[in-house]
């Protein structure tokens, strides 16, 4: 998990090839953290928009960021999870999930759209079971214990569905696991509710709150 800082979105500024805050901070993209520094004048950016710079251009660590959610998604999970996947690939950032079919799929399906990078963790020991759009499959052969390596994985988990019939009670675990670990969890509109979640009702709104984690602006 990104160090804690006091530092807000409001004032950051690209500028002299780095990242600053106007608050007197400069962003350290080799050891992922805010340094004292006078920011010089720059450009002024949004937390999605300094991190897609970090990722593509300067120097930044790709945290992965996990979506979740069950294999029998709903037509509005589904959309979620795409809209989700593509918007955080956009941002350079990668991401990982279970890798097979339903919302696995529809994430797999909006990152590789977008050219960006997604992980695979197979429940089984065969890396064939991953949905054609995974990049890197990755065949655990630990079954559900590969919900807590997601979890772990993760700097932030964006759970996109699994509230109704039929429950899914591997996103929730998922969910859990991450909380437990301090780890930002994101919910869609669908997604099940736990304690020390946070809702979002769109994709980018849902990647502006991935954006500020990753730059440990919260």
């Amino acid at each position: 998990m990104p160090p804690s800082t006091d530092a807000t979105d409001e004032g950051l500024v690209l500028g002299q090839g780095a990242l600053w805050h106007a608050g007197g901070r400069r962003f350290d993209a080799a050891a992922h953290r805010w340094l004292p520094a006078e920011a010089p004048p720059g450009t002024p950016a949004t937390a999605a928009e300094a991190a897609r710079w970090l990722l593509r251009e300067g120097g930044g660590r790709r945290l992965p960021v996990a979506i979740i959610g069950p294999r029998e998604a709903s037509p509005g999970a589904l959309a979620a999870a795409e809209a989700v996947a593509a918007a955080l690939a956009r941002l350079g950032l990668p991401l990982v999930c279970g890798g097979r079919g339903g919302a696995m799929e529809a994430a797999s399906r909006g990152s590789a759209r977008e050219g960006g990078l997604m992980i695979g963790l197979l429940p089984s020991d065969d890396w064939r079971e991953a949905n054609a759009h995974v990049s890197v499959p990755i065949a655990t052969g630990i079954g559900e214990a590969r919900n807590a390596l997601i979890a772990t994985a993760a700097i932030a988990l964006v759970a996109v569905g699994g509230r109704d019939e039929p429950v899914s009670y591997g996103t929730i675990s998922e969910m859990a696991f991450g909380l437990r670990l301090g780890r930002l969890v994101i919910g869609m509109p669908e997604a099940p509710d736990l304690p020390g979640l946070l809702r979002c009702a769109t994709a980018e709104e849902a990647a502006e709150r991935v954006a500020r984690r990753y730059l440990a602006l919260d």
